[in-house]
């Protein structure tokens, strides 16, 4: 068979929100075939037997057939390559560290371009996944030159592309728990600064720092010699010492203090420019050209007996603890200091650059703390140490072993006492102690530091001990969680203000501005994007069609808003996905609007059905989905509602409506001219609103049509919004877009 030409990628998307194939972010490929089409899998000769060596776990993959060896099966029964392209780039994504099980094809209405979709946490990786993905099967189908070590570059490259835009590990910790708590995050920047939670309900994070960190804390923690000052004062038992501006300061500071005494600048971090347990006049002074190098003043301290310890204070109290150990290597008669650096504690999976590793690479050759400890010795990088001797590399920055458990109360007190004196939310203390388990006072240990924005790896990933459940702590921290609350409620703190999106064709603009006002009457300060524009509170900020992602953001970051509406264009959801993860209330009017979307192969009203539902598909447990009754394929999403479902109909007989009271359901229809709300066999009219008739004359020239203003009724009901006020304010409603403004 003749080499095939590559299948074209015609269109790659990224749906950011809840979109048509899954709640999560997608990347959506549009993909041409080309002379493939004739040639599926079982039809190109040697392909399968190629692709599976190259990638031997697309055995494990279940595909659509539901258990181990299922894509298998596929690609020897015969399947199309586009499908495979999913296979391959979910593998990649496996072998990368970035496991993802989500994928899906399906073919469009022209021959040969499929859409493949498969999760992707962040766009830039997806891509890069997705060429290596592309590269690797077209040289599989071709019979290319592609070796075990190409496949292995193409993971690395993927890797590299995670290393530079996925979060922190300490981030990610405190991102997951909030994921688990059902907290919705948004990323600020291409770093570590995520916002958990939505408008006015929000915190930020900045890795284990947050929006609760005083700045003014931060500084003092920075400054060890005040924080020691402090700590003194309130009965924290902390070293003696004294800042020194040179070496021979240093020196008759250690005379003063008594010897061993402790080298360190006064505002470094990680254990950099620290010297320990120092005894003599050199090496007092080596010690002090070593701090200077990392910090603006040095400093001179007691030496205190002990291990070192950090303890991870969250919200006023302990909740991890790790015990730190020397660093040493015994020496074989061959091998430099160097070289058994490399061989005995580097080749350590935990050591690295960079805050994925809780350990950081030991450098022989530049770092003078190590050198000072060598020269102690009689040695240096180069020496050959005689078999079997020990030799002490690293006094401190080596703390990697759990002890949670042994923290005496005690010392939990002095460290928790110590955090609150600096004025830390969240803060790593170092605590030098012979025994965690005993008192500080008794045994002569003392608190060396206070740090902010402590790393986390050391209690997410200990080298001995159990992990930690720090990232769970410092979300509770953030969004403490509540008792149950009553039905229909919200059972936890969770971040979450009231959303409201409608989709559909029919007045949805006209939905939004209404409920929107409601809820400003409310007494809630509320965001609206809508196509008339961006409107913060009532007043309107951006006069340009707002019904995209971006608009959406500004909502949701806007510290302001205490609750947001969104009318929501199919032509939204295929592009970008919805702005928001999940709502309070859903609303869908009509199953039109296929006309303008033939770009996203939605050729006729009947496939709008798989578009919108995505709105009704994101309703929160305790949310209302609000349907148009009168519409059969709107009627037929109620289902799909994880909360409940209100109905709206003009029509008071309408099939759904009848239904659904009888399960003691609820809907908002007409009747004798007024607005009725009927919850199951109850009915009773809106109080406050005057005739339907009047009502609709005095806004005909706006074109608001009363199916309109019921499906406001229906969300508001549903906000829990009292009935007057919801009668008076739509009254009240003036139907004229305010003129743009500036914002807050």
């Amino acid at each position: 068979m003749s080499q095939l030409d590559a299948i074209e990628l015609l269109r790659i998307n990224y749906l950011r929100g809840p979109n048509i194939w899954t709640y999560r972010p997608v990347l959506e490929v549009w993909l041409d075939l080309g002379a493939l089409e004739d040639f599926p899998s079982n039809l190109l000769p040697g392909f399968n037997d190629r692709l599976l060596a190259l990638l031997p776990a697309l055995l494990e993959h279940h595909c659509g057939v539901g258990e181990r060896g299922g894509f298998l099966q596929r690609l020897h029964e015969g399947t199309w390559t586009g499908h495979v392209l999913e296979h391959v780039v979910i593998e990649l994504l496996n072998l990368s560290d970035m496991p993802t099980g989500f994928g899906q094809t399906r073919s469009t209405s022209r021959r040969g371009v499929y859409r493949m979709v498969f999760r992707a946490r962040d766009e830039q990786v997806a891509r890069a996944a997705l060429a290596e993905g592309h590269r690797l099967l077209m040289a599989a189908i071709n019979d290319e030159h592609y070796g075990a070590a190409d496949v292995q570059a193409a993971v690395q490259a993927i890797r590299t592309q995670i290393d530079d835009c996925y979060l922190g590990p300490s981030t990610a910790a405190i991102v997951a728990a909030a994921t688990a708590r059902g907290i919705p995050h948004i990323r600020l920047n291409d770093g570590n600064l995520v916002q958990l939670g939505y408008g006015a309900s929000q915190r930020r994070i900045w890795t284990a720092e947050t929006d609760l960190t005083s700045a003014i804390a931060e500084s003092i923690a920075h400054d060890k010699d005040l924080t020691k000052s402090l700590l003194a004062s309130c009965g924290v038992p902390v070293p003696e010492g004294q800042i020194v501006a040179s070496a021979e300061q240093a020196w008759e500071a250690a005379e003063d203090i008594g010897l061993p005494v402790v080298v360190k600048p006064s505002d470094g971090n990680h254990g950099r420019g620290v010297s320990l347990e120092l005894n003599t006049q050199e090496e007092v002074q080596s010690a002090f050209a070593i701090a200077e190098r990392h910090g603006s003043e040095v400093m001179v301290e007691r030496h205190v007996r002990g291990h070192e310890h950090r303890l991870l204070v969250v919200g006023g109290r302990v909740v991890a603890a790790a015990r730190g150990d020397v660093a040493t290597v015994t020496g074989d008669g061959q091998s430099s200091v160097s070289q058994l650096v490399d061989a005995q504690l580097n080749t350590d999976p935990r050591r690295g650059q960079g805050e994925d590793f809780p350990l950081g690479l030991i450098d022989t050759a530049c770092d003078g703390a190590i050198l000072l400890e060598l020269q102690r010795q009689g040695l240096e990088p180069g020496a050959i140490p005689v078999a079997r001797r020990e030799v002490l590399i690293q006094r401190n920055g080596n703390v990697a072993i759990d002890c949670t458990d042994e923290v005496h109360p005690e010392v939990d007190y002095i460290v928790s006492l110590a955090a609150r004196v600096v004025g830390l939310d969240i803060a790593g203390v170092d605590v030098v102690a012979q025994d965690i388990s005993r008192p500080l006072h008794s045994q002569g240990g003392a608190i060396v530091e206070v740090n902010a924005g402590p790393g986390l790896l050391m209690h997410l990933k200990p080298e001995q001990g159990a992990p930690r459940p720090v990232g769970r702590a410092i979300c509770d921290h953030l969004f403490p969680p509540r008792a149950e609350a009553p039905e229909h409620r919200p059972p936890s703190n969770d971040g979450r203000i009231p959303i409201i999106g409608i989709a559909g064709t029919q007045g949805a603009q006209h939905i939004a501005r209404l409920v929107a006002w409601l809820l400003h009457l409310s007494g809630r300060h509320t965001g609206l994007a809508c196509q008339a524009g961006l409107f913060l509170d009532q007043r309107r900020v951006e006069k340009t069609d707002s019904t995209h992602w971006e608009a959406g953001q500004r909502l949701l970051i806007n510290r302001a808003v205490q609750a947001a509406v969104f009318e929501n264009g199919a032509d939204t959801i295929l592009r970008s996905g919805l702005p928001y993860d999940r709502c309070q209330v859903g609303v869908v009017t009509d199953l039109g609007g296929a006309a303008g979307l033939a770009e996203f192969d939605i050729l006729e009203d009947e496939q709008m059905f798989k578009v919108l539902r995505s709105q009704v598909d994101v309703v929160l447990p305790g949310g209302a989905a609000v349907l148009n009754a009168e519409e059969a394929g709107v009627a037929e999403m109620a289902p799909l509602c994880d909360g409940e479902v209100i109905f709206y109909s003009i029509d008071p007989a309408a099939t759904p409506i009848a239904s659904h009271r009888e399960a003691n359901g609820r809907a908002v229809y007409a009747r004798q001219n007024q607005v009725v709300l009927a919850t199951g066999a109850t009915e009773k009219f809106l109080p406050g609103l005057g005739k339907l008739a009047g009502w609709s004359r005095r806004h005909a020239k706006a074109g608001i049509s009363e199916s309109s203003l019921l499906a406001a009724v229906a969300v508001a009901w549903a906000l829990d919004i009292p009935l007057n006020l919801i009668g008076a304010g739509i009254e009240a409603f003036d139907a004229n877009p305010l003129p743009a403004g500036r914002a807050d």
